[in-house]
């Protein structure tokens, strides 16, 4: 199963847990590349890639981002679990979250709301680019090559 029907599955999942209220809410809170990678350097938010290895292998990782693949063998709880450790347990810390295009990344923006995180924004053009915008690379930001993904 390729990882994004197991993403969408895992996100059904969730969704008959949670109920259809906890995705009604509008938009996902966005945030631009260059402001992610400011606020990131800064140390006033942790910029989470939810890319796979393969990906980040691809393009490399926005610097200082912290690696945690939406694939978690443990499924959503999983990956919650892992964020929550990233960010000290703190459920109110300021998250932007990274992917591709922007689109895995406003999802797992929603799912973070609905499990309790209340900072958490989705960077619009991820680091390839969407329509929203060219995306990190495409911007010069800050790369990391990731030899050990």
């Amino acid at each position: 199963m390729s990882p994004l029907r197991r993403l969408c599955g895992r996100f059904l999942v969730l969704a008959a847990l949670l109920g259809p209220s906890a995705f009604a809410a509008a938009a996902p809170a966005e945030i631009t590349p260059q402001e992610a990678q400011a606020r990131a350097s800064a140390g006033e938010l942790t910029l989470v890639d939810v890319r796979t290895p393969r990906e980040w292998r691809e393009t490399g990782v926005a610097r200082g981002a912290a690696r945690i693949d939406i694939n978690d063998p443990d499924g959503i709880d999983g990956f919650v679990k892992a964020v929550l450790q990233r960010v000290g347990g703190d459920r109110n810390a300021a998250i932007a979250v990274i992917c591709r295009s922007g689109h895995r990344s406003g999802q797992v923006q929603r799912v973070l709301v609905a499990q309790g995180f209340t900072q958490v924004q989705s960077v619009s053009e991820g680091m390839s680019g969407s329509r929203a915008g060219p995306g990190w690379i495409e911007r010069g930001l800050p790369v990391e090559r990731c030899g050990e993904c």
